[in-house]
């Protein structure tokens, strides 16, 4: 059911003298991206990578700047630096070091930068890429994580025939584990501390995995995965070394367990594992001690993304999505968590210093990211930098949350855009644009797609489906064996919701996503009549072909319960009957399919099966790779080829 307060919105949003030009695709280029915001100890700097689009030469020009927090003040910290990640303060906040591409060997290296002046100087070496790093308690040592060198005296003569194991289907060699070395943070030799077949990291997160040195600097703890493929990264334990490289141990043995932080005060450690082992449900913060381990989290029983420990050791910070929001929790270490008020600011990341103080990105629906600072968990969000601002005065669509009640008992919602030049009382065409994952969601941050449409006249439809991570964890788990039927009730039960709004013409609606959003958009298309237009991006068709060649094969198993080739013949069924592309016969609807070509999340034969089968049967289909080994493409010129086709495909078919 509607709610009425929703049902009066259109009324309200009555035409108004808009701004004289609309979002546009040149405009994309133009937004500037920031990340990994980290402030120093006394809470007084912010360091922050700061990337802007290079056109020209197709790429993300990457800065590391600081900001006074009090002032905002921002001055660069580097200069022509390729490869930047990472950045991390020193315990004493007088040394920052860093990820960074070495000129002469082009892999990456932690540097450490003195804050009272000098030249940051390269403290690490090797044939391969630094993971992650991290400072000891006392800012004496780094341990950081790298790969293993490729045995290059099998290659040289010729010995290179793959085994296949764990790989996905691009694999051409074999993944070299990762492992942790330690080295003086004025210089010096690095020791290594760990190795073997299993791994510290994976091929195929795209996230380093975090180590966390103990209070008294002693020893290191770390996600210990079963191998160096993601395949089997679900498995991952929680393992310790010695500082010296002695006394390994497993401190967490409970599968999925990942992300260990040690307390500030205490002998308490925090991990993160899918609540109760099962990787259909969020991620839950865990409290390891002496006696074993509790869900500090169970009531809150949302998905956590990321945490903190708070500087006294009282409890964590939490992030997550909550509804319409990404946000903030307060977490004590016995009670419920309590949500921080930081207005329509959604928090995509952040740290914390040892007074306190928050250092966050954050954007909102109509203000693309920015950095923030909050000097009190009860305070609010002071905006730092304002790169973005050139968005400010252009014309944008109001987006604004809807709620419902679906399908199953559940309560359900979404986003709605209204186009640019709305006027209550005219019908539109409506685009539905669903979220990837399905562990993700759609929230109140700017999105350039859905401004990009409403700045065409379309109105901008973004359900959150179960298995959406906003709405807890019954919501989150209910994609369990369901994973088309289920979800594609909630999408329709939201569209009948946005058409009890009126404005939507009911004519011309169209249906799009990328990932599991292209999964949702193959399984509608086929599911339900009516659609004038369709854009799968990376479309799971086939959950087959996704488990015998994706890099995360064993995540498919969760999701079922069992082997598509087990002798469980109902969950067999399923992997089958839950494939849209078994309903493939059934679409008319004009389809633009788009992939990338080296993709080993949901591999391009997923979008070739699609594509035959509706042009065998004289559905009208164009499809289109992208020449890149990725699930989307983070370039400048592909991302915006993307957002044009999408928006092109729409306007041919829907106005």
């Amino acid at each position: 059911m509607l709610r009425p307060a929703l049902a009066m919105l259109s009324c309200a949003l009555a035409v108004t003298a808009a701004p004289s030009a609309p979002f546009k695709l040149e405009d994309v280029r133009r937004l500037v991206n920031l990340s990994d915001p980290q402030i120093a100890p006394d809470g007084r700097r912010i360091a922050v990578l700061v990337s802007r689009r290079n056109w020209d030469e197709n790429r993300n020009d990457t800065e590391l700047d600081l900001v006074d927090a009090g002032t905002g003040r921002l001055r660069p910290l580097t200069w022509k630096r390729s490869g930047l990640k990472s950045p991390r303060w020193s315990p004493g906040g007088d040394r920052l070091a860093f990820l960074a591409e070495d000129p002469e060997t082009k892999k990456g290296q932690v540097f450490v930068a003195p804050m009272d002046g000098g030249d940051p100087r390269r403290l690490t070496d090797g044939k391969q890429d630094v993971a992650s790093f991290a400072w000891s308690p006392d800012g004496t040592r780094i341990a950081y994580s790298r790969q293993d060198d490729l045995d290059e005296d099998a290659l040289k003569h010729h010995r290179d025939v793959l085994q296949v194991t764990d790989n996905h289907y691009l694999s051409r060699a074999p993944v070299p584990s990762w492992h942790i070395w330690v080295v003086p943070a004025e210089g010096g030799k690095p020791q290594r501390l760990t190795q073997g077949g299993w791994s510290v990291d994976t091929a195929d997160q795209n996230a380093d995995a975090p180590l966390a040195w103990s209070r008294d600097g002693r020893s290191l703890a770390f996600a210990r995965f079963p191998t160096p493929y993601f395949a089997r990264a679900f498995q991952s334990t929680i393992g310790s070394v010695g500082a010296d490289g002695a006394g390994g141990a497993t401190l967490v043995a409970d599968p999925g367990a990942l992300a260990p932080r040690f307390a500030p005060r205490g002998e308490g450690m925090a991990f993160l594992r899918p609540r109760a082992g099962d990787p259909n449900n969020g991620n839950a913060v865990y409290l390891r001690t002496g006696a074993g381990s509790e869900d500090l989290t169970r009531a809150l029983a949302m998905n956590v993304i990321d945490y903190a420990w708070l500087p006294d050791g009282s409890g964590l910070l939490l992030r997550g999505d909550d509804h319409a929001q990404a946000v903030l929790w307060r977490q004590p270490l016995k009670g419920a968590a309590t949500r921080l008020q930081l207005g329509p600011v959604s928090v995509l990341a952040f740290s914390i210093a040892d007074t306190g103080a928050v250092a966050l990105i954050g954007g909102t629906a109509s203000h693309p990211r920015e950095l923030y600072a909050l000097d009190r968990l009860d305070g609010k969000p002071r905006q730092l930098t304002h790169f973005n601002d050139f968005v400010d005065p252009l014309a944008l669509g109001r987006t604004v949350a809807l709620d419902w009640d679906g399908p199953d008992g559940f309560k359900e919602d979404g986003l709605l855009t209204y186009p640019v030049d709305y006027v209550a009382g005219r019908r539109y065409p409506l685009v539905l644009v669903m979220h990837g994952g399905p562990a993700g969601a759609s929230i109140l941050n700017f999105d350039p797609l859905e401004q990009l449409l409403a700045a065409k006249g379309f109105l901008v439809f973004q359900p959150n489906y179960r298995g959406s991570t906003n709405l807890g964890d019954a919501y989150q788990h209910a994609i369990y064996q369901d994973t088309g039927e289920g979800p594609g009730r909630d999408v329709m039960a939201g569209l009948a919701a946005v058409k009890a709004l009126g404005g939507v013409d009911e004519a011309r609606i169209g249906i799009s996503g990328w990932s599991y959003g292209g999964y949702m958009t193959s399984w509608l298309n086929g599911r339900y009549p009516g659609w004038k237009a369709a854009v799968e991006g990376a479309a799971l068709n086939d959950w087959l072909t996704d488990y015998d060649l994706a890099f995360y094969q064993e995540g498919d198993l969760y999701l079922f319960g069992g082997s598509p080739y087990g002798k469980d013949e109902a969950i067999a069924r399923m992997w089958r009957e839950q494939s849209p592309i078994a309903l493939a016969g059934r679409v008319v609807t004009p389809t633009l399919i788009l992939g990338c070509a080296g993709d080993p999340n949901v591999t391009i034969a997923n979008s070739y099966q699609m594509y035959h089968a509706l042009r065998d049967r004289g559905v009208p289909v164009e499809f289109y790779t992208y020449p890149l080994d990725v699930h989307f493409p983070g370039d400048i010129v592909h991302r915006t080829d993307v957002y044009e086709r999408w928006v092109n495909w729409m306007e041919k078919h829907l106005q």
